[in-house]
């Protein structure tokens, strides 16, 4: 049986979707992993998006709360909206009591990816809010620490991420993520799935 790990993920005008293929990557590199990238649910209407400018979603499948009980891991991944995640992250985990009464997410691992507008705009915060989430399922919090190693110390780029997880500043929405924070992304999912792959093999 292949170790599953699912990276769920919002993103609204595509930043936090690049963090993820990377990640994708990054999971699917350790052997006998299967990595599966999923979108949670928009909330918005197409009226309002389509005022916010934010373009047409991929084709990545929509994840429904109860797929979350076939992973053995997951990396979740949100934009910010004022130092927490975006409500579409919050309203799909609020969807998610089923799974928490019968605890069926306990002991599995799950890292957590980001996207701010600016460098004070929440790279730390929106990550140590979300813990609250996988606290009360019993997930394990993996955090990266420095294992992505002199790319944590980076001084003269701006670089997303931090110990919490990979990231990335989108400013006005024009910034891409950089190819150091596409690479921490990949460390970020190879590093989660071979935690899950050592905790699954050790059940």
């Amino acid at each position: 049986m292949p170790v599953k790990v699912y990276i769920v993920y919002y993103s609204m005008y595509g930043h936090v979707e690049k963090l993820a293929e990377e990640i994708k990557k990054g999971a699917a590199s350790v052997e006998g992993v299967e990595a599966k990238l999923w979108q949670v649910p928009e909330t918005l209407s197409d009226e309002v998006l389509g005022k916010m400018s934010a373009p047409p979603k991929s084709d990545v499948p929509v994840i429904t709360p109860n797929q979350l009980a076939e992973a053995d891991g997951f990396v979740f991944g949100f934009p910010t909206r004022f130092g927490m995640m975006a409500a579409q992250f919050k309203a799909f985990l609020d969807a998610t009591g089923g799974l928490w009464r019968s605890q069926q997410l306990a002991g599995k691992p799950a890292g957590i990816f980001y996207s701010t507008g600016s460098q004070g705009g929440g790279q730390e915060t929106t990550a140590l809010t979300a813990i609250t989430q996988l606290v009360h399922h019993g997930m394990i919090f993996v955090p990266i620490g420095y294992t992505f190693g002199a790319g944590m110390f980076e001084m003269e780029n701006v670089k997303g991420g931090s110990p919490y997880g990979a990231g990335t500043y989108a400013g006005d929405g024009s910034r891409q993520p950089s190819e150091l924070e596409l690479e921490q992304a990949f460390h970020q999912g190879k590093y989660i799935a071979a935690i899950t792959k050592k905790l699954k093999g050790s059940a």
